[in-house]
């Protein structure tokens, strides 16, 4: 029998002394800003408090979005966007990688850019930069795109050519460029490396040769996208409201990298000499999606822009699947961070290394479904509360419907009862429409899916799923890598690959 011993504490006593650990969730007077200065994202899990965004009190107004392919990563893009633009007049251009924006963008009347399909990019463009500036920033991108750094000589040539371009252009290296002088283009910058090899009096010609080369890469007839004369005008497009720059069109990284590094650095320069306005919330909103290149390089203009952004009242949204592909110096340095579902756990060792959250978080990411987010905060001040916390839902702009892939049809019965295999893999509407669109099915084909679908309350089960991705084209390459999207082991996919029928089909 246990005895109690009863003490007299004198109340004083009783005030020293900590009973609870911390809250689970920030205070609702955190969580709860200004309308007028704040946009409305969902509620918290736990005490079910409306949360609304706001850089104000944060240290910049950075964003850093992760999860997996359906967790609901465009559906919170498009929702910020719209209600900034409400709240602050907020632009928003979206370097946009594969696609997925575009189609979004004209339906609520933005503008939509598409490199490669008749717009062009001179990489050599001012903007009102000094030139030698300019020189060096395209020098930069060639270090991250290329392996230029590795040929100390051919780098040196190739920026004494750009300047050279720049010179006999009429540009004065050191000055601001006066206004409406035409820059040089690439082609000009090759054109006098060609006529040094001609010379025959360089030294090392073989250097000439593969600087010449590497140059050439961007400058082929056909693919010259940033050797020509410009059609868009990014200073403008970054005051158009919504503005969609599509890349997907670009034959492969390397492009779609050099014109995501081109739009940063122009974007950079612009806010830089804009300043800070009074009078102006959050002037402009630059997504990234998906572009593991310029997010995960440290020399990245991504990073530049991390750390000045907010004096300049400029906000850049980081978007991809794998959280490996930002640098840390992204997620350590952005105001906020927003972490939808993730399967992998060395994804999850990464982003908890990275966001120090608690493992009860780590748990509660793992069990998301979609649209299911936790939010980690770098507050301008130390406070006593969690800066990581769970929300129940994104809200919004229009109803985030969610569509079920079952396994149940895919499992043993011995697996079902066991429960260490996923049963169902849950989607947005938009991402999955999204995955369709990458692997060329048509838009009849895509529109019968969807009426399936709907017709099954949003619920389908797997081995029916692909034999009509099958029947709608989809190669078994992409039905693969569908499945390994949702992190099924290779041997599970085998067994559903041959269960289907869909490879002898």
């Amino acid at each position: 029998m246990t005895l109690l011993k009863l003490q007299h504490i004198m109340s004083n006593e009783i005030a020293k002394r900590s009973f609870f650990s911390r809250p689970p969730e920030p205070p609702a007077g955190v969580l709860l800003s200004d309308p007028f200065q704040s946009i409305f994202i969902g509620t918290t899990k736990i005490f079910r408090v409306p949360f609304t965004w706001s850089y104000l009190n944060l240290t910049n107004p950075h964003i850093s979005v992760v999860g997996i392919t359906g967790a609901g990563k465009s559906f919170f893009v498009k929702t910020l966007l719209i209600r900034a633009s409400y709240v602050w007049n907020t632009n928003a251009i979206i370097v946009d990688w594969a696609g997925e924006y575009k189609s979004w963008v004209k339906q609520t009347g933005g503008t939509v850019v598409s490199l490669a399909k008749g717009d062009y990019l001179n990489i050599l463009d001012l903007s009102g930069m000094k030139p030698i500036d300019r020189t060096k920033q395209i020098i930069n991108s060639l270090d991250i795109l290329t392996d230029i750094s590795q040929y100390p000589e051919q780098k040196r040539i190739t920026e004494e050519a750009i300047e050279q371009a720049y010179t006999n252009s009429g540009f004065e290296l050191p000055e601001r460029p006066p206004e409406g002088k035409e820059p040089p283009t690439l082609k000009d910058v090759i054109a006098l490396l060609q006529e040094k090899l001609q010379e025959g009096t360089y030294e090392y010609p073989s250097e000439l040769e593969n600087a010449i080369y590497r140059l050439r890469q961007f400058a082929r007839e056909g693919e010259d996208y940033f050797a020509r004369k410009s059609t868009i005008d990014l200073g403008k497009i970054a005051q158009s409201g919504l503005v969609d720059i599509d890349l997907s069109s670009l034959p492969d990284e390397r492009f779609r990298g050099l014109a995501a590094l081109f739009i940063l650095q122009t974007l950079k320069e612009k806010m830089r000499s804009e300043g800070w306005s009074e009078t102006k919330g959050l002037k402009a909103i630059v997504v990234l999606d998906e572009a593991w290149k310029v997010a995960s390089d440290e020399k990245s203009d991504a990073i530049m822009i991390v750390r000045e952004g907010r004096k300049y009242q400029f906000g850049l949204i980081v978007a991809s699947q794998n959280p490996t592909d930002i640098n840390e110096a992204i997620f350590s340095n952005v105001g906020t961070s927003f972490i939808l579902r993730i399967k992998f756990e060395k994804f999850m060792n990464y982003l908890q290394g990275s966001l120090n959250f608690s493992n009860y978080i780590r748990s509660e990411i793992s069990k998301f479904g979609v649209g299911q987010a936790a939010v980690g905060m770098a507050f301008q001040t130390a406070l006593r509360f969690p800066d990581t916390f769970l929300l129940e839902k994104i809200h919004g702009e229009e109803p985030l419907y969610v569509y079920t892939l079952d396994m149940s049809d895919s499992l043993t019965q011995s697996e079902l009862s066991a429960n260490l295999i996923q049963r169902d893999y849950q989607f947005e509407k938009d991402e999955l429409k999204n995955k369709f669109i990458e692997y060329n099915m048509s838009s009849e084909g895509i529109d019968a899916m969807f009426a399936e679908m709907d017709a099954q309350g949003r619920n389908i089960k797997m081995l029916e799923f692909l034999k009509q991705l099958k029947g709608n084209g989809i190669t078994i390459a992409n039905v693969v890598g569908f499945l390994k999207s949702l992190s099924i082991e290779d041997q599970l996919i085998t067994r559903i690959i041959s269960s289907s029928g869909i490879e002898n089909g």
